[in-house]
């Protein structure tokens, strides 16, 4: 018998989509449990950092490598399709994974599929509202946001910006979204009740790439083309306040997303922000303690960076070179691999506790501020 054009020989080696049965992963009576998500390909579709699927780690055991979801199939003859975002809701026990092409929606508890989507324009980096249940869904850097009900899928307003729609970041009070995109110098904020784009920070020196806001949704650090380091804007006041370079560095020849600095992120108590320097394959920290920062550590990493963020405690860090890194003593404590003994790279990553067998707490592939 003639098997579909679906490959499940080479490729499921390959990939590892079809190596292990999908479970959730056990869980001890009474105790928190902790999972790093890591979603593949995070790295444009490049298969050999990690294949296709949703991998988990266990954080509590070194980081070990438990199980792989499977998301999207491999067709023949066809690359894979590289995941472009990875958010979670603890409170509706659903994990999401967008591509350019779709949006998926996984049970956190069977690891199933709940529904798939396809919407105008495709998909990019998106953010849920605190309460899981809101979506903002950026088209494939294309000129609006779709705001999508997250138990269903279904559309509920467009919130156009003609910016190249690409990273978002819902506010923790649920009130504010942030949308920046490839195409604008220009943060652009929309009220959550309305989606209306209610204000505009900025203009930064470049096009807005990664950034990420403190709790109270005062300040954002923002990446921009051109830089090695990031900007700080003011959400109060609209106004780019702060210029931060980083010192001793130059920039270099990098492989991807044509700016030297993709990726930013601050600790969950905020006296930090870590931003990536892909040319000099580096993570640079910065004592976020009194404006501007100031540098205080660079560490080496194995490849070239695009991302940071970190677990919800904010013990490690999360490169997306796949190095753990305890934040305190500046060490790298784990390296992810996958089942095959792969390394694991990946920008799209979050920590999900789970208690008695149920997600308690998600975390953000932002790096957002939880102070």
């Amino acid at each position: 018998m003639k098997l579909p054009k679906i490959l499940v020989s080479a490729t499921a080696l390959l990939t590892g989509t079809l190596l292990l049965a999908s479970s959730p992963p056990p869980h001890a009576a009474g105790k928190t449990q902790r999972y790093l998500y890591v979603a593949s390909p995070g790295i444009r579709n490049y298969v050999e950092y990690g294949g296709v699927g949703v991998l988990v780690f266990d954080r509590d055991d070194n980081y070990r490598f438990v199980k792989r979801i499977p998301t999207f199939p491999v067709v023949e003859e066809k690359p894979a399709e590289n995941v472009k975002g990875v958010c979670a809701s603890a409170k509706t026990g659903k994990l999401y994974v967008s591509t350019p092409q779709r949006l998926l929606c996984l049970d956190l508890l069977t690891e199933k599929p709940v529904w798939e989507k396809v919407y105008e324009g495709g998909c990019d980096r998106m953010s849920l509202s605190p309460d899981g249940k809101v979506m903002y869904l950026p088209s494939f850097e294309g000129p609006h946001w779709n705001a999508v009900d997250a138990e269903t899928g279904n559309l509920l307003a467009k919130v156009v910006t003609h910016s190249g729609a690409h990273n978002t970041v819902y506010g923790a009070d649920g009130k504010r979204v942030y949308m920046g995109g490839l195409k604008s110098p220009m943060l652009f904020v929309a009220d959550t009740r309305s989606h209306q784009v209610t204000a505009q920070v900025g203009p930064f020196s470049g096009s807005i790439r990664p950034f990420t806001i403190n709790r109270d949704q005062s300040l954002a650090f923002v990446c921009v083309n051109g830089l090695l380091g990031f900007e700080i804007g003011d959400l109060k006041s609209g106004k780019m306040i702060h210029r931060v370079e980083v010192q001793g560095y130059q920039q270099g020849p990098i492989k991807r997303h044509g700016c030297p600095s993709h990726g930013v992120g601050l600790t969950p108590d905020e006296k930090e922000v870590w931003v990536v320097d892909a040319s000099n394959e580096r993570v640079h920290i910065f004592d976020n303690q009194k404006l501007p920062p100031r540098q205080v550590a660079s560490l080496k990493l194995r490849d070239q960076p695009g991302w940071v963020t970190f677990s919800l405690d904010g013990k490690h860090a999360y490169p997306s070179t796949g190095e753990i890194i305890d934040t305190k003593t500046r060490r790298i404590v784990a390296t992810l691999t996958d089942e095959t003994g792969r390394p694991v790279h990946s920008e799209k990553v979050l920590e999900i506790h789970f208690r008695d067998g149920k997600p308690v707490r998600a975390g953000d592939q932002f790096g957002i501020g939880r102070r």
